[in-house]
C-alpha cells in the first residue's frame, strides 16, 4: 500500500513526560498531565508529539531501560490514560509518536530474567551471551557508554552478557527471530490503539558484529568505546521491520543514528530502500567538542559557526531528492541552545530565536524539545544536584579513576552540555514549583523560572513562543519550505549563518548573526530586500549590520 508522508509538512514537539506536568501531585509528570496541556500544544501549532519512554521501568535510566513494552508505568499512569491521550490529541489533529528502544531492555524484563537462568530455555538466547576468556575476564574490551566494561558477568549461567549502557540494560539479541518478532509484535500492539509512528532509540546499534573483536585502543585505557553502531545486518533488520509494520501499517519511523554521515543516511531514508523516514544525526552536535579528545563529550569548545554551516549545508545536498532530513537542536539528550551555544542572559530572545531561525528554514522535519519554545536555559547546578546515570558514570570514569580531566572542568563542561540540562520541570509559571506540580518536583527546577516560564513569555513583547509559532506558521503555509531548493551563502563567514530557499516563482533569504557582537552583512550589495516575512528585532528595517543574534526571513531579488 501507499504510504503517506504527513511528516513532511509536520513540525514535532517532544515531550519529556517525567519532566512535563504533574497532574496528581506526586512530583512526577504524567500522561494526564500531557492532555490538560493539549490546547497549548495545539496553539502553538504543532502536528505531532513525541513522547519519551513511558512504558514500565525501574527507572535506572530514565525509562529507557524498559521491563514491560505493552504496560505504562503507574509513574505516568496506566494504559487507559494513554488510550485517553490519543484520542484527545487526535481530536486536535495532533498525531503520537512512541519512543521504541528496541537495542536494550532493562533486566528486570521478565526476558531476560528467564534468560539469565540457563542456556535451554525461550529466552535463552533473547540476549547476548558470550564465554569468558580463559582468565574469567570480559570477552573483549568493549566499552561501557555509562563507563566501565560493556559486559557484566552472570553466575547462574557462568557467561557474561553484553550491555552497551548500564548493566541493568542488556542488549538484546537481533540475530534471533523470536527477538525481532516480539519487537514487531510490541509495535503493532501500540499501533492498535492509535499510535501514528515511532522514535528509534539507538537504533544503528541493534546489528553487532558476532565476532566480537577488541575494539582499536591508542590511549591505552582498559575498556574501549567504539564501533556500536552499523552492523553487518542493519539494513536487512530495518528492512525486515518497515516490511512487518512501518509500510503495512502506515507507521511514520525517526530513528535515531549517533555516527551517520549525510552519504550513510541516504542507505537508511532514501524511499527506494524502504527503511526509515528520517533518522537524527549527532553530527551537527559535535560543533563545540575537541575532536578525538579521550574525555568525549565533555572536552568542550566554543561552537565552530562555520562547521554547523558544513554539516547541515551537506545533509541539506546530499539528501536532497534522496530522503528527508530530521531537524533538531534541542532534545532530551542535549542541552538548552541559548545557553551552550547562544547568550542566556543579555541575548536570550535572541539567540533562542535566532538558531531556530535558521534551523526551521531548512529542508526537512523540525523537532522541538519542550520548553525550547519560551526559550528554556540550562540550571547551571552543581555536580550534587544532577541526576543523569551517564553523567555521575562519566564523572567516576574520567575524574576519579582515569584522571584525565579535573572536576572543576568537568562540571564547567556539564553546565554546558549534561543531558540532565534538558529535563529540569517545565516552567509554566512564576508561582511555587513553576506550575508544574503542586509538590516538590522529582528534579531540581532550574531556578530562574520565575523569570522565564510560560504564562511570562506569552505575555512579554519578546515571546519566543508567538516566535515560534510564526516559524511553523511560515512551514504550513509556504510550500517553498518544504520543496524549495537550497543554496548556502558566506560559508566561511565565522558568525553569519546564511542560505536560499527557492523556486523558480520566488526566493527567500533566511540570515543570522549567530554571534553577541554586531557584524557587516556583505549581502546587502548582492540582494534587494523585499517583504520581511519574520524578524527577530522588532522595528529594524536595514540590514547592513546585524545586531547580535539578529534573524530574519526575507523575500528577495538579486539586484
Amino acid at each position: 500500500m501507499a504510504r503517506s508522508d504527513w511528516w513532511k509538512k509536520a513540525v514535532i514537539y517532544q515531550i519529556y513526560p517525567k519532566s512535563f506536568k504533574d497532574s496528581n501531585g506526586d512530583g512526577y509528570g504524567d500522561l494526564q498531565g500531557v492532555v490538560s496541556k493539549l490546547d497549548y500544544l495545539k496553539d502553538l501549532g504543532v502536528d505531532a508529539l513525541w513522547l519519551s519512554p513511558i512504558y514500565l521501568s525501574p527507572q535506572v535510566d530514565n525509562g529507557y531501560d524498559i521491563s514491560d513494552y505493552r504496560k505504562v508505568d503507574p509513574i505516568f499512569g496506566n494504559n487507559q490514560d494513554l488510550e485517553t491521550l490519543i484520542s484527545e490529541a487526535h481530536k486536535r489533529s495532533i498525531k503520537i509518536i512512541m519512543d521504541m528502544v528496541a537495542n536494550d531492555t532493562s533486566d528486570q524484563s521478565i526476558w531476560f530474567k528467564e534468560s539469565r537462568k540457563s542456556k535451554d530455555n525461550y529466552f535463552s538466547d533473547f540476549y547476548i551471551w558470550r564465554d569468558p576468556k580463559p582468565d574469567g575476564s570480559e570477552p573483549n574490551n568493549m566499552g561501557s557508554n555509562f563507563g566501565g566494561s560493556a559486559w557484566t558477568f552472570e553466575p547462574m549461567r557462568d557467561q557474561y552478557y553484553l550491555h552497551y549502557y548500564s548493566k541493568e540494560q542488556p542488549d538484546l539479541n537481533w540475530e534471533n527471530t523470536k527477538v525481532r518478532q516480539a519487537v514487531y509484535d510490541m509495535m503493532r500492539y501500540w499501533k492498535a490503539h492509535g499510535v501514528d509512528g515511532w522514535r528509534m532509540d539507538i537504533i544503528t546499534s541493534i546489528s553487532k558484529d558476532q565476532s566480537f573483536p577488541d575494539n582499536p585502543n591508542p590511549h591505552g585505557i582498559k575498556f574501549v568505546v567504539a564501533n556500536q553502531n552499523n552492523g553487518p545486518r542493519l539494513h536487512e533488520f530495518i528492512q525486515e521491520m518497515n516490511q512487518e509494520v512501518l509500510t503495512p501499517f502506515d507507521m511514520m519511523s525517526v530513528g535515531e543514528s549517533p555516527d551517520a554521515k549525510s552519504e550513510d543516511a541516504r542507505n537508511f531514508v532514501d524511499p527506494v530502500r524502504k527503511e526509515l523516514d528520517m533518522i537524527f544525526t549527532f553530527e551537527h552536535m559535535h560543533v563545540d567538542r575537541v575532536p578525538g579528545s579521550v574525555n568525549g563529550r565533555w572536552a568542550i569548545q566554543p561552537i565552530d559557526v562555520v562547521q554547523l554551516k558544513r554539516i547541515l549545508a551537506n545533509w541539506q545536498n546530499t539528501l536532497r531528492d534522496h530522503g528527508w532530513n530530521a531537524l533538531y537542536f534541542e532534545n532530551h539528550d542535549r542541552a538548552r541552545t541559548p545557553s551552550r551555544w547562544g547568550n542566556d542572559k543579555k541575548y536570550r530572545y535572541e539567540s533562542a530565536t535566532a538558531f531556530a531561525t535558521v534551523l526551521h528554514g531548512l529542508q526537512g522535519t523540525p523537532f522541538i524539545y519542550q520548553g525550547e519554545e519560551i526559550g528554556m536555559t540550562n540550571p547551571k547546578f552543581q555536580l550534587s544536584d544532577y541526576e543523569d546515570i551517564e553523567l555521575k558514570t562519566n564523572y567516576k570514569k574520567l575524574v576519579e579513576q582515569e584522571k584525565t580531566i579535573n572536576s572543576e572542568d568537568f562540571l564547567r563542561a556539564a553546565n554546558k552540555i549534561s543531558r540532565d540540562n534538558a529535563r529540569t520541570p517545565m516552567q509554566w509559571n512564576g508561582s511555587k514549583n513553576a506550575g508544574f506540580s503542586e509538590t516538590k518536583p522529582w528534579f531540581k527546577l532550574n531556578p530562574n523560572y520565575t523569570e522565564i516560564n510560560v504564562q511570562r513569555d506569552l505575555d512579554s513583547e519578546k515571546s519566543v513562543f508567538n516566535y515560534f509559532k510564526s516559524l511553523i506558521d511560515l512551514r504550513h503555509n509556504n510550500l517553498l519550505l518544504t520543496e524549495g531548493k537550497f543554496k548556502l551563502l558566506l560559508p566561511n563567514h565565522p558568525q553569519i549563518f546564511a542560505y536560499l530557499r527557492y523556486s523558480q516563482e520566488k526566493t527567500w533569504l533566511i540570515i543570522a548573526n549567530l554571534s553577541d557582537h554586531q557584524v557587516d552583512n556583505n549581502l546587502s550589495n548582492e540582494y534587494s530586500y523585499g517583504k520581511i516575512l519574520l524578524h527577530n528585532y522588532r522595528n529594524k528595517i536595514t540590514f547592513n549590520k546585524l545586531n547580535p543574534y539578529e534573524a530574519a526571513i526575507i523575500e528577495i531579488t538579486v539586484k
